[in-house]
């Protein structure tokens, strides 16, 4: 496909040429960051019974509805150890947080409001429903699905798959995505710079990125500004499921990373997209591997990365997208579609507040610094007023 296509038409070849991986199966202990291959079920109920939510005593909810009730204490349910038996009219038996409430129990007196002496306990309050008392299933019940496959596990959804009773979870292998850099010019961290030199950032991000994202980082180097140089990194590279060239993709004299990838038998699927920043991104493919270049500006490749590399590790973007309304106003954007990087904070009434960067040089690193969206603008859109709806692609966690 050739010429400028649009953003919408780049992200379904892009999703469509997602590589397969193959499955395999992982103690949880090394689950985190790992993309599920197939859905969560619950294999338990949780909790699996009736428990109490406090340390008192376990009754009839009927027995106490006065105050300053009287009854024989006949036992003890320690968490882990149910009481064998059930309570009657006139019975209560000691309970903790997290006991099992026993058999003919419907309400919890907690224990400051209760005195006992021996056996005898008074209730010293009057209920008219019943308290403290988790209901089982309350969390999940046996059977539920609870998080869906081709979700990136984070810690919250191991507690969840800890709970459910699952030691072992099927996953995607992780692809292995080889980071190419591409200059002359690009000097690594720490070096002593000469004029003209700058330093190669750019991997350290996507790295970082691309590992949040669920995927093997590969640092693949810096070939110069060589058909050669590139190729010699390519024939080099080994079991590389994606490929992300950074730089050489422009339409200077020294931009030869498409040529390149097509001496390797990489073909061409499309090699522009009408996006700001980000119009040098482009995608071909060959039977092992596929290859999404990214400019060489480090704060394009960074939008376009978040735009375009996360559906094709299996994190589609559209799922996190939101509606905010604006800070301030905003002018009208141009022929191409626009991301601008933006803060996104809740408000106190529950919305969200999104304010741009009041800089959108493609050429600026530090505004990620406060973003935590990117601001969708429309090819050829009016200027929009302060308060106006805008969307976002989130990048980040809502600000508070």
């Amino acid at each position: 496909m050739s010429g400028l296509i649009s953003v919408s038409d780049a992200l379904e070849i892009i999703e469509a040429h997602r590589p397969e991986t193959g499955l395999e199966t992982i103690a949880l202990e090394h689950a985190q960051g790992r993309r599920l291959a197939t859905p969560i079920k619950s294999k338990r109920t949780h909790p699996p019974a009736a428990m109490s939510a406090m340390d008192g005593y376990a009754v009839k909810l009927d027995d106490v509805r006065t105050q300053n009730v009287r009854l024989r204490v006949i036992g003890e349910a320690p968490a882990g150890s149910p009481f064998q038996g059930a309570i009657q009219s006139g019975q209560a038996v000691r309970v903790f947080t997290g006991s099992v409430v026993p058999d003919g129990a419907d309400h919890i007196i907690i224990q400051e409001n209760a005195q006992r002496d021996g056996d005898e306990l008074l209730s010293e309050q009057a209920y008219d429903q019943a308290l403290h008392i988790r209901a089982a299933g309350l969390d999940f019940s046996e059977g539920d699905e609870l998080i869906s496959s081709n979700t990136v596990i984070t810690a919250p959804h191991l507690s969840v798959i800890a709970a459910s009773n699952h030691a072992e979870v099927s996953v995607h292998r992780k692809l292995r995505v080889g980071v190419l850099s591409n200059g002359d010019e690009l000097k690594p961290p720490g070096s002593d710079l000469r004029p003209g030199e700058i330093v190669n950032s750019n991997p350290f991000t996507l790295s970082a990125l691309i590992k949040s994202w669920g995927a093997d980082p590969i640092d693949l180097g810096v070939a110069g500004d060589r058909v050669e140089d590139i190729v010699s990194v390519l024939d080099q590279a080994e079991d590389i499921d994606v490929f992300v060239p950074v730089g050489g993709a422009s339409v200077g004299d020294h931009d030869h990373m498409q040529t390149a990838f097509a001496t390797r038998g990489f073909e061409p699927v499309f090699s522009k997209i009408a996006v700001r920043p980000g119009k040098p991104t482009w995608f071909s493919q060959s039977d092992q591997s596929v290859v999404l270049g990214l400019p060489g500006n480090p704060a394009s490749a960074l939008v376009c990365a978040h735009l375009f590399l996360t559906p094709l590790l299996g994190v589609p973007w559209r799922g996190r997208l939101t509606h905010g309304t604006l800070a301030h106003a905003i002018p009208a954007n141009g022929p191409r579609e626009h991301l601008m990087r933006a803060q996104a904070s809740l408000t106190r009434e529950g919305g969200v507040s999104i304010t741009p960067h009041a800089n959108q040089d493609s050429s600026l690193l530090r505004p990620f610094l406060a973003c935590n969206a990117l601001l969708r603008r429309a090819p050829n859109t009016e200027a929009l007023k302060a308060g106006s709806v805008a969307e976002v692609v989130l990048i980040g966690q809502l600000q508070t």
